[in-house]
């Protein structure tokens, strides 16, 4: 079964807490904590101050995705906010390698995202450092999109560097994760599902979440 991850950037900002609150009640293993710069991408939704908001209110594991420009001038923080996980774009570093570490010097799990149009075979030469492939499978900037097709075939095409290079890197999937798609994006090869309206626009949230957590391959 995938390990889940909901996207706090669907959450209802008037009701934080009681948000928090209820996917800690959940079978959530991970929260995902989606910050953007406006210059990266499109749009502009929380810095280290919310993730340590958060980090106050939950003991669960915080995946911090920065969908920011040069990352490596915040890692400590978003250390310091209580991120276990920091995740930077390819994209958006001068040096992949350099970051990787020195994430991982943090005392964090190093994660690396890659946008709809980059090639998996750019992580190659990475692979081994990186804990976590993020998988975007809508652009970047906006929840609510509809996952991209050719997203199965990249995490399967991912899968198969990761067997190559012998890394124990997990692949996740952020981006139009929905009840239609969650066991095709599994059965492909996904390791954590980040599911953000899926799940907090729901009446029942909690059902949701484990309904993915229903999912075997």
């Amino acid at each position: 079964m995938p390990i889940v991850a909901p996207s706090f950037l669907a959450i209802d900002f008037a009701d934080v807490k009681g948000e928090t609150e209820m996917v800690n009640r959940s079978r959530a293993e991970w929260l995902h904590m989606d910050v953007m710069d406006g210059v990266f991408v499109p749009n502009i939704s929380y810095g280290a101050s919310i993730v340590k908001t958060i980090r106050r209110l939950s003991e669960k594991f915080i995946d911090a995705h920065l969908m920011i420009v040069k990352p490596e001038r915040y890692l400590e923080n978003f250390k310091e906010a209580g991120a276990n996980s920091i995740t930077v774009h390819l994209e958006a570093c001068d040096n992949l390698h350099h970051t990787l570490s020195r994430i991982k010097d943090l005392g964090c799990k190093a994660g690396a995202a890659i946008n709809p149009q980059t090639s998996v075979h750019l992580l190659e030469k990475y692979i081994r450092e990186i804990d976590v492939v993020c998988v975007m499978a809508v652009n970047p900037g906006f929840g609510g999109q509809k996952l991209m097709e050719h997203t199965y075939h990249k995490i399967a095409e991912l899968k198969k560097v990761i067997h190559a290079h012998h890394s124990k890197a997990l692949i996740q999937v952020d981006g139009g994760v929905d009840k239609e798609n969650a066991k095709k994006l599994t059965e492909a090869g996904a390791d954590v599902l980040v599911a953000g309206s899926f799940i907090f626009n729901s009446s029942t949230p909690e059902k949701e979440i484990e309904f993915l957590y229903s999912l075997k391959t």
